[in-house]
């Protein structure tokens, strides 16, 4: 004890020692365990610079820059991708407002429904009595479920938009058109104006089903499918399933129509003598020329009294059977295609665009 008083400083200052050396022991332990972890990441950093430059195709070298071209065909992809959205253009809802009430879409819906049935009946379509256009659930109401005056008001936009192209391709009959359920005032509807189907959204756009069934000739349909495919605003066709539409019962108004193509008989065909022969004397029938009692050269309508001897045709038609005879022994025109009306039912996918999000270079 007397030598720690005698030596207080020394023993003060081999303390002070002490805990510095501890301390310096610990810093060192911490920095080289952070030299550890940089180390780690170093060597990290470098095996991933060898994967890439043995990847395929390389980052580049010198005047290849690979990393560059990637990024160019990258701003390519998206300036095509903005360009492919005008054909899908968005259908306008109706009524096209911003806030809508039950007596705005009310009023709409009578409207659109009358000038639908309207232009039917300028495009000669015939739809069934009283058709609504799978709103007959919506039709005489004036107040509707909560939170479905958006959804209906862009069904409605809707399926104006694919009557149009409907009457537009001169279809005969528009027999039904299915949607989905987009509001509870749905479930109180005829089954046959829903699909069980529900629209699908993925990262780029919401597919809407529909259902289309009409009656039409190959013509029709033709023209049906080019105005799907022509339209901006997304029109898919997913199925199409034709059949031969059915006979209408006899109280339908609108009997069945077929179209029948005619050519001539082969006796007449490729024979110009014989076509002018018997031109002329469909002529001289008409007119009463012949080589009778009153008739000459001059022309003018000879006399034919009761007694006198019937003229011989310049061209009498081959009898059946005969040499020359056309291949019909019934006569008249040949029938080259004679189509039967069709029952159409059509699946289709209306693509609707999200809106765009911008996208930060990399």
């Amino acid at each position: 004890m007397s030598w720690i008083k005698r030596n207080l400083y020394f023993v003060i200052l081999s303390v002070v020692g002490l805990a510095l050396m501890g301390m310096a022991g610990w810093f060192a332990y911490s920095k080289w365990n952070a030299n550890n972890q940089i180390l780690g990441n170093l060597n990290d950093d470098y095996s991933h610079l060898h994967d890439l430059n043995n990847q395929n195709p390389h980052p580049g070298a010198g005047q290849i820059d690979n990393i560059k071209t990637a990024r160019e065909q990258r701003e390519q992809l998206l300036a095509m991708a903005k360009n492919t959205r005008a054909y899908f253009a968005p259908i306008a809802p109706i009524p096209n407002e911003t806030k809508i009430t039950d007596r705005d879409f009310s009023v709409a819906l009578s409207q659109t429904i009358a000038q639908l049935q309207r232009y039917a009946t300028n495009a000669s379509v015939i739809l069934p009595p009283n058709y609504s256009f799978s709103f007959e659930a919506q039709k005489a109401k004036l107040s509707f479920a909560a939170g479905s005056l958006v959804p209906l008001s862009i069904q409605l936009g809707e399926v104006s938009n694919i009557c149009s192209i409907l009457y537009e391709a001169k279809v005969n009959s528009l027999d039904n058109l299915r949607r989905e359920r987009v509001s509870n005032d749905d479930s109180s509807g005829p089954q046959t104006d829903y699909l069980t189907e529900k629209s699908v959204t993925n990262d780029l756009a919401v597919l809407t089903p529909f259902e289309l069934t009409f009656r039409c000739f190959s013509a029709e349909l033709s023209a049906v499918l080019l105005g799907f495919a022509a339209s901006p605003h997304g029109f898919v066709v997913k199925t199409i399933n034709v059949d031969p539409a059915p006979a209408p019962p006899p109280s339908e108004a609108a009997p069945v129509v077929t179209t029948t193509y005619m050519i001539q008989p082969a006796a007449t065909q490729n024979n110009p003598a014989m076509e002018a022969a018997m031109a002329q004397q469909r002529m001289m029938n008409r007119y009463g020329l012949g080589r009778g009692e009153g008739g000459g050269a001059g022309g003018g309508i000879g006399y034919r009294g009761l007694g006198s001897t019937p003229v011989a045709p310049a061209y009498a038609p081959p009898a059946p059977g005969a040499p020359g005879a056309g291949p019909g022994s019934k006569g008249g025109l040949q029938t080259v295609l004679d189509e039967k009306q069709l029952k159409v039912t059509i699946n289709l996918i209306l693509f609707k665009l999200l809106p765009e999000k911008p996208i930060a270079a990399k």
